[in-house]
């Protein structure tokens, strides 16, 4: 059974290879091992509260944990795709969880965000 979920998994990695360079999302390592980052290498997190891939994080929630944002024409690929926000803005998605950053990390690595109030996680990639 570990034979199959590990080869399942490497057959999903594969697929979402593509979608990683059209969205300038990438995976580095970090102290809780490796994650999504941005194309600037910060860490990308999820929020427990958002629900049916729509972002419930706005007004300060935002301010703190900003959105990662999809240029204008950004094409859904694979396991990446992409939300509406309230203002119209497309923010991205991955398996369907809106994607966001954490003020409180400020170099490439930083992973603060990680359990904050119980409810924001990093995504851990294979």
């Amino acid at each position: 059974m570990t034979r199959k979920i590990t080869i399942l998994a490497a057959l999903l990695a594969s697929l979402a290879a593509p979608a990683l360079a059209e969205t300038g999302i990438g995976s580095a390592d970090t102290s809780l091992g490796k994650v999504l980052v941005d194309a600037n290498g910060m860490t990308l997190y999820s929020y427990d509260a958002d629900a049916g891939g729509m972002s419930a994080c706005y007004d300060t929630c935002a301010a703190n944990w900003p959105p990662l944002l999809a240029p204008a024409g950004a094409m859904a690929e694979g396991t990446f795709g992409l939300t509406t926000r309230t203002d119209g803005a497309m923010q991205w998605t991955y398996a369907g969880k809106p994607l966001y950053l954490w003020v409180k990390d400020t170099k490439p690595g930083d992973v603060t965000g990680d359990g904050v109030g119980g409810v924001w996680h990093i995504l851990k990639t294979n």
